[in-house]
C-alpha cells in the first residue's frame, strides 16, 4: 500500500493537469489590441466567449490550460471588424436580384436584366447598382427599352446609392405614376411631357411600395447569405441603417436559433409606426441586437443631384437639390427622440442638408455632450459649419469609399472651391477627437478593407490618382483601424463589450495573411482575411 500512495499522488497530479480553465489560446500573434495606448501582444486567452487574458504565450500558458490552441504563426490579429454605416438587410435581398454594379451602360444593364428575366419568370424585376457616372453617356437612362421588352411585367432598377431608380412602363402603372405629377422631396422626370422612367429620392417610394412584401423565407435567406460574405471580410458588427420595426423579432428569432451570429446595431427608419414602438418599447439590448437609434434623411445623394446645397450645382446652374421633408418635420422629430433617450442619426450629404441638420441638433443638444448623434455621411460641409460638430459632439458617421468613387466627378457638382471640405475626414475628426467609419453597403463593397486603404491612401484600387484624392484628409492606419473597431463600437455606446482585444470584451476578432499596419499601401486591397471569429468561435475560415 505505501508504494501505491506515491503512483496515486502523481496520477492525482497528472489528471489535475488536464483540467481546463479556458476555451482558447490564441499564441504566436501580433495582436493589435486596440486599447487606449494601442498595445500590442502575442497571445489571448477566450473563456466563456469573452476574452479572459492579453499577453504573451509563455505567460498565459503558465496560468491557463485551454481546450483549444489557435497558433497565428505570426500572423496579424485585429479584433472584429465593425461597419458603422451599412444596409446588412437590404444587401442581402440584393443578392437575390439583378446585380447591375458595375456595370458600364445602359445596354450592358439590358442585357442583365434579360438574363435575370429568362431564369426567373414570374414577379417583379428587381434590380440594383447602376451609376450613370460610370458610363461614357453619363445621363440618366430612358425607360423604351424596358417597356418594348417587358410591356406587362413590372421593372424597377435603383441606382447604386438607393436615391434613383428607373421604372418601366408596367411598373408606373401600378402606382398610378403620371407625367406631371409632383412629390415633396423627389422628382418625377418627364420629356416632351412623358414619363422617362427616372424616379429620384422620394418618388421612388411610390412605385416601390407597390412591389409585393418579400417572403419569410427570402427575408431569412437574405440575412443569412449577407452575414456568410460579411464573415468572409472580417465583419462581426454591422450598423444596420433604416429598418422597420417588424424586422426586429425576425432578426431576434434567428441569433436566438443560432443561425444569425452577426451583431446588429439597428437604426429604426423615420416612420411614425418606429417612433411608436421603440417609444413604447425602450432600448432593446442583447448580445447580438442593439436597437436604440432612427435614422433619419435629410436629402438625397450627389451623384443623383439629390443633395441639398447652400448654392446651385456647378454643373446645373439652376438647380440646389432638396429636402426629402420639410424642415418642420425634423424640428418636431429631434426632441422627441431626445426626450426618450434614443439616438438620432441622420443622412446629410449636401452643405446645406448638413447645416439644416446642425442646427436643430444643436437646439436640442444644448452644448457638449455624451448622447452621440450622429450625421451620417457628413459628405459636404461648409468650412462655417465645421466646428458645430466639436461644439455640439456631433459624431461624423463618414465612409471612406465615397470618396475615391465620386472623386472622378465631384469636382464637376460642387466646383473646386466647395470640394475643399467635401469628404474632409481630417479635419471632422479634429472635431471630437474620433470617428466612425463605415462603408455604406452595398452602395460600396462590403470589405472593411477597402475601407481602410481608401481612408489612408485615398486612392482608387488601381492606384489613382498617384499622391492620392485630397491626400490632407487622409487619416493615419493606427486612425482608421480604430475607426472600424473602438470608434465604431463607440458610436453604438458598445465600447465597454467590443471594438478592442482587452479582458472581458467579447472575443471577436480577426486573422489576415498579411498586417495592413506594416505593408505598402499599395499592397492592401489584395490582403485576405484568413479567419472571422465571434464570443470565439470561428465563423469563417478560408483554408
Amino acid at each position: 500500500m505505501k508504494r501505491l500512495l506515491p503512483a496515486l499522488l502523481l496520477l492525482a497530479a497528472a489528471c489535475k493537469q488536464k483540467e481546463y480553465n479556458a476555451d482558447m489560446l490564441v499564441k504566436n500573434a501580433v495582436v493589435y489590441t486596440v486599447d487606449s495606448n494601442f498595445t500590442t501582444a502575442s497571445a489571448f486567452v477566450v473563456s466563456g466567449g469573452k476574452i479572459l487574458a492579453v499577453g504573451n504565450a509563455d505567460s498565459l500558458e503558465q496560468k491557463y490550460n485551454a481546450r483549444e490552441v489557435l497558433d497565428a504563426n505570426g500572423a496579424a490579429v485585429y479584433p472584429g471588424f465593425i461597419d458603422a454605416h451599412a444596409h446588412f438587410y437590404e444587401y442581402g435581398m440584393g443578392l437575390q436580384q439583378v446585380n447591375l454594379v458595375g456595370t458600364h451602360s445602359w445596354p450592358e444593364i439590358i442585357d442583365s436584366v434579360k438574363t435575370y428575366a429568362e431564369r426567373n419568370t414570374d414577379g417583379w424585376i428587381i434590380g440594383n447598382g447602376w451609376d450613370q457616372n460610370d458610363w461614357t453617356n453619363k445621363h440618366f437612362p430612358d425607360k423604351a427599352k424596358l417597356d418594348s421588352l417587358f410591356p406587362v411585367r413590372p421593372v424597377i432598377l435603383s441606382r447604386v446609392d438607393g436615391h434613383a431608380a428607373i421604372a418601366n412602363q408596367a411598373a408606373l402603372n401600378i402606382a398610378g405614376v403620371k407625367p406631371g405629377q409632383t412629390i415633396n422631396g423627389g422628382e418625377i422626370e418627364t420629356s416632351k411631357g412623358k414619363l422617362t422612367g427616372i424616379l429620384v429620392d422620394n418618388a421612388v417610394g411610390i412605385v416601390t411600395r407597390k412591389i409585393p412584401e418579400p417572403t419569410a423565407a427570402m427575408v431569412d435567406t437574405a440575412l443569412l447569405s449577407a452575414q456568410k460574405n460579411c464573415f468572409a471580410v472580417g465583419l462581426t458588427t454591422i450598423d444596420d441603417c433604416g429598418l422597420p420595426y417588424t424586422m426586429i423579432n425576425t432578426i431576434n428569432e434567428l441569433q436566438h436559433k443560432g443561425d444569425l451570429k452577426m451583431r446588429l446595431y439597428v437604426m429604426l427608419a423615420d416612420r411614425q409606426e418606429n417612433y411608436d414602438y421603440l417609444f413604447k418599447h425602450g432600448i432593446i439590448k442583447t448580445p447580438g441586437l442593439n436597437v436604440r437609434a432612427f435614422k433619419v434623411y435629410a436629402d438625397g445623394a450627389l451623384g443623383s443631384r439629390g443633395a441639398c446645397l447652400l448654392k446651385p450645382y456647378a454643373d446645373s446652374a439652376k438647380w440646389n437639390g432638396f429636402l426629402l421633408s420639410s424642415q418642420k418635420h425634423f424640428e418636431e422629430i429631434a426632441p422627441k427622440i431626445a426626450a426618450h433617450g434614443f439616438q438620432m442619426c441622420t443622412h446629410a450629404i449636401g452643405d446645406s442638408a448638413v447645416r439644416v441638420m446642425l442646427k436643430i441638433y444643436a437646439a436640442n443638444l444644448k452644448g457638449k455632450n455624451d448622447l452621440r448623434w450622429r450625421i451620417e455621411h457628413s459628405q459636404i460641409v461648409s468650412p462655417q459649419d465645421i466646428d458645430q460638430f466639436g461644439a455640439y459632439s456631433v459624431i461624423p458617421s463618414v465612409q471612406p469609399t465615397h470618396a475615391t468613387s465620386d472623386m472622378y466627378w465631384a469636382g464637376k457638382r460642387l466646383g473646386s472651391e466647395r470640394l475643399k471640405t467635401a469628404y474632409a475626414y481630417k479635419q471632422l475628426l479634429k472635431q471630437n477627437g474620433w470617428l466612425p467609419l463605415g462603408t455604406d453597403f452595398p452602395v460600396e463593397n462590403i470589405s472593411p478593407l477597402h475601407t481602410f486603404y481608401a481612408a489612408v491612401e485615398r486612392k482608387d484600387l488601381k492606384g489613382f490618382p498617384e499622391g492620392g484624392f485630397q491626400p490632407e484628409n487622409a487619416l493615419s492606419r493606427i486612425e482608421a483601424l480604430k475607426g472600424m473597431t473602438i470608434w465604431a463600437a463607440k458610436a453604438n455606446f458598445e465600447e465597454k463589450e467590443k471594438g478592442s482585444i482587452e479582458p472581458g470584451k467579447y472575443a471577436d476578432f480577426v486573422m489576415l495573411d498579411k498586417d495592413i499596419m506594416k505593408v505598402k499601401g499599395s499592397e492592401i486591397p489584395a490582403i485576405k482575411v484568413t479567419k472571422t471569429y465571434i464570443n470565439g468561435v470561428k465563423v469563417y475560415d478560408k483554408k
